[in-house]
């Protein structure tokens, strides 16, 4: 059996999950990090927790005689991908990063790109007056701690760390329709949107949304790749990719 290690909860994860599980020869696992408290859990075998960074990857793939690695993870989840990438080379796992493409804007939009969450931070807190619709899941939600701006936070679970002093929290679980979005921004009055560039069509409608109700957006730009890695950009490019490694091929590109 030619075997595969899946990184991610992410719906490209689960497709490409699926889409493995139906090929002969081929067994996959996937892992999940254990982040959200009730995941949607993808076809085949599933792990859940951490590997114990670099070393304790390297010691799984090496244990568990994997013949191919694919990080699907966020494309946000920096780390997970370094110490994939840094796994695979030490180890020798053919590798391959799953990533969706980011966003582009449209006319109609505006948007002001910031490179990291301090970045946004700091665009935030220059007009401490305007409300603010913070939707960039839980983990960073803390960096906002000290910003003075009325904030509704919205995420899966509940925010770690200290939270803005003039915030609300709603705890969703989306895709959500535009309309939906319309009325949240409405409802809250919100002058901007801060997320980050996650891309993909399942958090795409408060971008729409935006859009129509002439509300700037903040887009936290994606971390870079490590150099080298391999990147597809659909669950077919991946796919198509595995099984080219399941027959010997060599796929430098995708």
């Amino acid at each position: 059996m030619f075997r595969v290690l899946l990184l991610g909860g992410t719906g490209e994860a689960r497709a490409l999950a699926a889409a493995l599980v139906g090929e002969p020869g081929i067994t996959v696992t996937s892992s999940l990090a254990g982040r959200v408290r009730a995941p949607s859990l993808p076809d085949g075998d599933v792990r859940v927790g951490g590997f114990g960074g670099v070393e304790g990857l390297s010691a799984w793939l090496r244990d568990h005689e994997v013949d191919a690695l694919v990080d699907a993870t966020h494309p946000f989840a920096a780390r997970i991908t370094a110490h994939a990438h840094d796994a695979a080379t030490r180890t020798g796992t053919a590798a391959l990063v799953l990533r969706r493409p980011g966003w582009t804007e449209v006319p109609g939009d505006v948007w002001r790109r910031v490179p990291d969450t301090a970045a946004a931070v700091a665009a935030v807190a220059a007009d401490p007056n305007r409300r603010v619709f913070l939707t960039i899941g839980r983990q960073e939600v803390a960096a906002f701690a000290g910003v003075a701006n009325p904030m509704l936070i919205r995420a899966i679970d509940p925010p770690d760390g200290p939270l803005p002093a003039h915030s609300e929290t709603t705890l969703a679980r989306g895709p959500f329709t535009v309309d939906e979005e319309i009325e949240t921004m409405r409802t809250w009055r919100a002058d901007v949107v801060v997320t980050k560039d996650s891309g993909g069509p399942q958090t795409e409608a408060k971008l729409v949304a935006a859009r129509r109700s002439g509300i700037p957006v903040i887009v936290i730009d994606r971390p870079p790749l490590p150099s080298g890695a391999v990147v597809a950009s659909s669950v077919e490019a991946a796919f198509s990719w595995v099984r080219a490694q399941r027959h010997g091929s060599s796929c430098s590109e995708v």
